[in-house]
């Protein structure tokens, strides 16, 4: 049973531990709000202001659609399409194309992409403030750019090599317009074609409009490789699907109609040289075609000429059966080396005598050739009319094949060449949808004030674990060794009332008196009084409490005379004393001038100590202790401040001071000067029953607050409790519970 219970409390402990520990990340951020909303409203100006002064980027897309194979040449047999070989182009391929200077250079020349219009007087400014830019617009006609004075344009800019890629200036006068570089200054007017010797070589250019005044305008030739890689960084050609062959080609820019007619350009002169390209070996093919024909043709006619004329004077001739055979086998011969001969002339308009298709039909009329003597061995016992008539009829036979052979095959390739249309087509044909793709100013907005927030955060973690101030009364007790015997709250009136330097009175029950502030000075009073027992000696002993603290305002002195008028009310003679003889200024909380004090009371003449004649200790004290406006409650000021107030408090005299009031007063409260600052506090102890050492929450250093104890204990001074300063509530601060055993009215 009792394992259960020790279970139950150690997941309940646990429990508290990590809702506490949340509870502590929400106060840091919420003492931190400040840091991180305006780190958030950093970002998110940053934000606006970048969205605007970016330049929007648009988009153009088109699609082309590229064909494994040419479909003009096979569709009319497979016999034309061996005369020209097959046009296969990869989409890769393609792509490459696309991105050559074959295909961008007559868009370059076109549009006069190579020059280049900047407006010099547009500044980051003009840019947030306008959120926009206007850039330059080619056309065929020429260049042009907008601008505040007016519009720019250009039709002709041509310049030496020496002149590529220089900046010129060009400003409009009273007689036209003066174009300079910086070293030479040329005149011209408007309108007009102008040709420029410079230093470095020619200027061509024309100028249509300027903008009015003295408005300068850059002005710069780019050279074309230059040219093509600024095109090809803002084009994009990629294939969709590796089996479809269409290809999607993309342009980005800042102005959505430039980059459309680019786009549409590059387009056609890809598909102008994609079908230029197809057509070139058909076309090839007929130029040679053209040339033969009419050879052929002159060579058929006189064949014809020569065997009429023969048959004419030698009249009609009965040719045998062998005859017949042997001049069947010889036509079959010669229509095998006609064929043979019409494939080496095609062949060899395109390879070499060494290709290896030539010689294999070399090798091939080698062998004909060979038959062909020996069938015209046996020929020659034929009578010497036969055989002349069976060469002129052979003649006229292979002229006649090979003419109509060749007129046949033109014909067809005519009719190819006017189907072919490449093996490329335009789908989609780039349109302006005036859609930014960049920057997306809702997302870069959001980004921008997230990341804000986010560096907000980080900077108020960060913040908060270098800055180790004292927080927790736990951590306290645990690095020190010393109980935090009381926390009290900031009161708020009184925090208002200490705006105002001219504010009389600043204790609690004059100006919060119901605060918990209040109450908690009180549950303080009550623990001093239960943890200091009452002694019996020669007289009423007073108990002594000295009140430090390890640095300057941690309100150590708030606490001195809160404490003192809240032990009055018991009906006890209370007095405070001033130890603080350098800074104390408990004498504004009474009201009570400091002229005359502790410091005056111990640097009194020591003459007469000397002589052994003591004043009357009574009379004495009282003119060094003055009564305050509160009942039971006596004040000791600080006096005059002296020069050495240390040797002061180790002088005999605070002893007898010490033993005068002790058999007076109930209670001594003495408000002493920071230990950091100064030893008093270590000779003061000697004289007291209670150390109190006060701190102020989330202000103080835990590392000084740790090195004043020591410092104490190094002293033999004992530190009895820790008052822990300020504390200001916080329904989100992990340390709110200590506000629950102090009750009042907290309005």
């Amino acid at each position: 049973m009792n394992t259960n219970s020790n279970n139950l409390s150690k997941s309940a402990s646990e429990k508290d531990n990590n809702d506490i520990n949340l509870l502590s990340l929400l106060s840091v951020l919420l003492r931190g709000w400040k840091v991180v909303v305006f780190l958030t409203l950093l970002g998110w100006l940053i934000g606006v202001l970048y969205s605007r002064y970016e330049t929007p980027i648009f988009k153009s897309d088109a699609l082309i659609q590229v064909d494994k194979s040419s479909q003009g040449i096979s569709a009319l047999g497979s016999n034309i399409s061996e005369l020209v070989s097959p046009d296969v182009g990869p989409a890769q391929t393609e792509v490459r194309l696309i991105q050559s200077r074959m295909i961008l250079k007559p868009v370059v020349d076109l549009l006069h992409l190579s020059v280049r219009l900047n407006d010099p007087t547009v500044n980051s400014w003009d840019r947030i403030k306008n959120n926009r830019t206007d850039t330059q617009f080619n056309t065929p006609e020429g260049v042009s750019l907008k601008t505040e004075n007016g519009q720019v344009e250009v039709s002709q800019f041509n310049v030496s090599q020496d002149y590529l890629n220089r900046p010129f200036t060009l400003v409009r006068s009273d007689t036209g317009f003066v174009l300079s570089n910086g070293f030479d200054d040329f005149k011209g007017q408007l309108n007009q074609p102008h040709l420029f010797k410079g230093t470095d070589g020619v200027i061509q250019i024309t100028v249509t409009d300027l903008p009015a005044g003295a408005h300068p305008i850059n002005i710069s030739k780019q050279s074309l490789q230059d040219t093509t890689d600024s095109i090809n960084s803002a084009l994009t050609v990629t294939e969709l699907d590796s089996s479809t062959g269409i290809l999607q080609l993309s342009l980005t820019g800042a102005n959505q109609q430039q980059i459309t007619s680019i786009l549409k350009q590059i387009i056609i002169s890809y598909v102008d040289q994609n079908q230029s390209r197809g057509s070139e070996e058909t076309t090839t093919t007929l130029k040679f075609m053209e040339t033969q024909i009419p050879l052929l043709k002159q060579k058929l006619e006189d064949s014809e000429a020569v065997f009429n004329e023969f048959r004419k004077n030698s009249g009609s001739i009965d040719i045998n059966q062998e005859a017949g055979l042997l001049v069947g086998k010889i036509d079959g011969i010669d229509n095998q080396l006609n064929e043979l001969k019409l494939k080496k002339a095609d062949l060899t308009t395109y390879y070499t005598e060494d290709h290896p298709l030539v010689v294999q039909i070399n090798d091939q009329l080698k062998v004909l050739n060979a038959k062909q003597r020996e069938v015209e061995g046996k020929i020659t016992d034929l009578p010497e009319i036969q055989k002349e008539f069976l060469k002129l009829s052979e003649d006229m036979g292979i002229n006649r094949e090979i003419y109509l052979t060749m007129l046949k095959n033109y014909e067809q390739l005519k009719i190819v060449k006017a189907g072919q249309i490449g093996n490329a087509r335009i789908v989609d044909l780039p349109i302006s949808t005036y859609r930014t793709i960049a920057p997306k100013k809702q997302q870069l907005i959001m980004l921008a004030t997230l990341s804000g927030l986010l560096l907000g955060i980080l900077l108020v973690f960060l913040r908060s674990l270098l800055n180790n101030t004292v927080k927790d009364p736990n951590r306290l007790e645990t690095k020190t060794g010393v109980p935090v015997i009381a926390t009290i709250p900031r009161s708020l009136s009184l925090t208002r009332l200490g705006k105002n330097k001219n504010t009389p009175n600043r204790l609690l029950a004059y100006v919060d008196h119901n605060s918990l502030s209040y109450e908690a000075i009180k549950s303080l009073r009550t623990h001093l009084m239960l943890d200091i027992p009452g002694e019996e000696k020669s007289g009423q002993r007073a108990n002594v409490i000295l009140i430090t603290g390890e640095s300057i305002g941690v309100g150590k002195s708030f606490i001195s005379a809160n404490l003192t008028e809240v032990f009055g009310q018991l009906n006890k003679k209370v007095l405070i004393i001033d130890a603080d003889m350098r800074m104390g200024e408990l004498h504004k909380v009474f009201n009570i001038e400091q002229n005359v004090g502790l410091a005056d009371y111990l640097s009194q003449d020591d003459a007469l100590l000397q002589n052994n004649e003591r004043p009357q200790t009574d009379n004495s004290l009282t003119n060094f202790i003055h009564p305050t406006a509160m009942n039971n409650i006596d004040f000791m000021p600080r006096g005059q401040q002296p020069h050495n107030p240390t040797s002061l408090l180790a002088s005999d005299r605070l002893g007898e001071l010490m033993s005068e009031v002790n058999a007076y007063y109930d209670y001594i409260v003495i408000d002493s000067p920071p230990i950091l600052a100064a030893s008093d506090a270590v000779i003061l102890s000697r004289y007291t029953d209670k150390v109190l050492l006060v701190t102020r929450y989330n202000s103080s250093m835990e590392g000084q607050l740790v090195y004043a104890i020591k410092q104490l204990t190094k002293a033999h001074v004992q530190v009895d409790g820790i008052v822990l300063n300020d504390v200001q509530q916080d329904l989100m601060n992990k340390y709110s519970y200590h506000y629950n055993y102090a009750y009042g009215d907290n309005k």
